[in-house]
């Protein structure tokens, strides 16, 4: 018989009732705090560096270890230094291959050599302090690095007036012009901040005048996007149309950009009748909107119309980052259900397995994710300036530091590309599809496991049964190229994998006749042996220039013979308005 006293109620862990005032007070009280923490979660923060120091004060030989480094390198830089005032002194330790932030000459002097090889040995010790330590959790173990290097890279000698020798020597060249020309430049970007203006020169891109300009017709309109048909530049086309289904990140004329590195123009050219879809950028009225009605109200109404317009015709789809996400899941659903309209499948830097999604994966766990949702909650959405800001400390040192160093100790502008205006031009994210991608995709990963819903019933890649071209890129920090290779482990169908160089998107912007570009291809067929990263590295040939012709040889392999082009639109899909649209322009 059972004697022990009962619990009482109070001791039950209940939940809020559903229209209880004490989870919105929370929320509302996490999102005033955001603007002064810039939407990261200090408990994440809090959570990582807990763990770091109490397993590192816990290991008196990891702590030892340290000890005799510092030591080291203390001595090693001592040592620097009473030969640092000689000609051509040999440097203590060589900055990381891609850290240019001490290659100008000038850091070779005195006492300037000693500044910069007294923070590269400081940086390497952190660095041997923050990794390895056992015991720590690989995404704290991560997020204390990366936390550390900011830190680090934020007082740097070479962000700052008098510790840098190039400023100097400009300074005196120039009579201090330089600072005042910097001066100037801060205060302008202070006030475009302000008002929320795009940066300097991009009045020079704009959209529907120098960029988006290939022609084409809006042909059908619904909340969440507008559908764009091109106009045909050949006096034959391929029998199946492309449908472009970019990321809602950010605005689709990324592959519209100048004529010259205008993707879907150079896709028009090569005989093809290209769709795309652009995204409307949501406000707090949309809060609501979710990966179902992305799914449902996007790709699927896309590929309706296009029924309509090309009846009967297999569709060449292709999707970019989050969009080529949201294409997978469509394809693997489509194949559930039997719907052959799919004739091939192309994803550009897009991730189906998120169990390895690169430095990204810093900024989301359980606590982060949490933080995120009561910000998008009290809002309605995620801002994009947030979402960017990011993207940029992923790599400060490029994207942060030396343009601050640029800009305003060397007083001067870069000339701003098209590219970099349309990287200014950010979309917000509603608050239920933004929640849902972060917690089924990034951190269940319910995609690669096979538990995604659409419409009440899980989807699994391996449905899929048309040809897959996929496209990573080596410098990826938004979708690394090893984890968008993990595509070869869900699928059973011919596979085409390409590594291009290049970023997230510069790679992908990768018009023929640039210098420098280059690529790697190779297809798996559906009963191929499974190469890792490292094999298929070994195995892949490597070609000369874009990846681009490639692409188009391949789509044109897959493709009928030419025939006469298709009409504009159709009766149940009249032309709305010119190409680029309206949803594009939206602020």
């Amino acid at each position: 018989m059972n004697t022990s006293p009962a619990r009482s109620p109070a001791h039950k862990h209940t939940h809020w009732p559903s229209d209880h005032p004490g989870p919105m007070l929370d929320r509302w009280a996490h999102a005033q705090l955001s603007p002064f923490t810039r939407g990261v979660s200090t408990a994440s923060l809090r959570m990582a560096f807990d763990d770091w120091l109490t397993h590192l004060s816990h290991n008196p030989a990891e702590q030892l270890k340290l000890l005799q480094r510092a030591m080291q390198s203390s001595q090693q830089w001592w040592g620097f230094v009473t030969q640092a005032q000689q000609p051509h002194c040999k440097p203590c330790i060589e900055p990381p291959v891609h850290d240019t932030r001490f290659a100008h000459s000038s850091w070779q002097n005195w006492p300037f050599n000693a500044l910069s090889q007294g923070f590269l040995l400081t940086q390497q010790w952190w660095q041997d302090a923050c990794l390895g330590v056992r015991g720590v959790s690989p995404h704290h173990e991560a997020v204390v690095h990366f936390t550390v290097r900011q830190m680090l890279d934020m007082v740097s000698p070479a962000n700052f007036w008098l510790s840098n020798p190039e400023v100097l020597e400009r300074t005196q060249k120039t009579s201090g012009a330089n600072l005042r020309q910097g001066l100037q430049n801060w205060l302008e970007d202070v006030q475009r901040w302000q008002a929320g203006a795009p940066p300097p020169g991009s009045e020079a891109y704009r959209v529907g005048h120098e960029v988006a300009i290939t022609p084409g017709q809006v042909i059908y309109r619904n909340h969440l996007i507008e559908l764009i048909q091109y106009s045909p530049s050949t006096a034959q086309v391929r029998p199946e149309p492309v449908l472009i289904v970019p990321s809602w990140i950010m605005k689709y004329y990324i592959l519209d950009l100048s004529p010259h590195n205008s993707l879907v123009q150079h896709l028009v050219g090569q005989g093809h009748t290209v769709f795309a879809m652009s995204w409307t950028n949501p406000g707090a009225q949309d809060r609501d909107l979710s990966m179902d009605d992305y799914l449902h109200m996007g790709v699927m109404d896309a590929l309706h119309v296009l029924g309509e317009v090309l009846p009967d015709r297999p569709v060449r789809a292709v999707g970019y980052c989050l969009g080529g996400t949201l294409l997978a899941i469509a394809a693997a659903a489509m194949a559930r259900d039997g719907d052959q309209r799919l004739a091939s499948v192309t994803l550009i830097a897009a991730q189906t397995d998120f169990s390895e999604p690169g430095e990204l994966a810093l900024f989301i766990d359980d606590s982060q994710v949490a933080h995120l949702e009561d910000i998008m909650w009290d809002r309605g959405y995620l801002d994009s300036s947030q979402m960017a800001g990011a993207f940029q400390w992923l790599n400060s040192n490029d994207l942060i530091w030396s343009r601050m160093l640029r800009d305003y100790l060397l007083g001067e502008r870069s000339p701003l590309s098209d590219l970099m205006a349309w990287n200014a031009d950010g979309t917000r994210l509603p608050y239920r599809m933004h929640t849902e991608y972060l917690r089924r995709l990034f951190l269940n990963n319910d995609l690669a496991s096979g538990r995604y819903p659409v419409d009440g019933k899980p989807v699994a890649l391996t449905a899929i049964q048309c040809p897959i071209y996929a496209i990573g890129t080596v410098r990826d920090h938004v979708a690394p190229w090893r984890s968008v290779h993990k595509l070869h482990l869900l699928t059973n169908v011919d596979t085409t994998f390409v590594l291009t160089s290049g970023g997230h998107n510069v790679g992908i912007v990768n018009p023929p006749g640039l210098a420098g570009r280059n690529f790697q291809a190779l297809t798996r067929l559906h009963d191929g042996p499974y190469l890792d990263p490292e094999a298929w590295l070994q195995a892949a040939p490597s070609h000369e220039g874009s990846w681009w012709p490639h692409w188009f040889g391949w789509l044109q392999d897959h493709s009928g013979p030419p025939e006469r082009p298709p009409t504009m639109g159709a009766p149940s899909a009249p032309p709305l308005c010119p190409a680029p649209g309206t949803y594009v322009l939206q602020k």
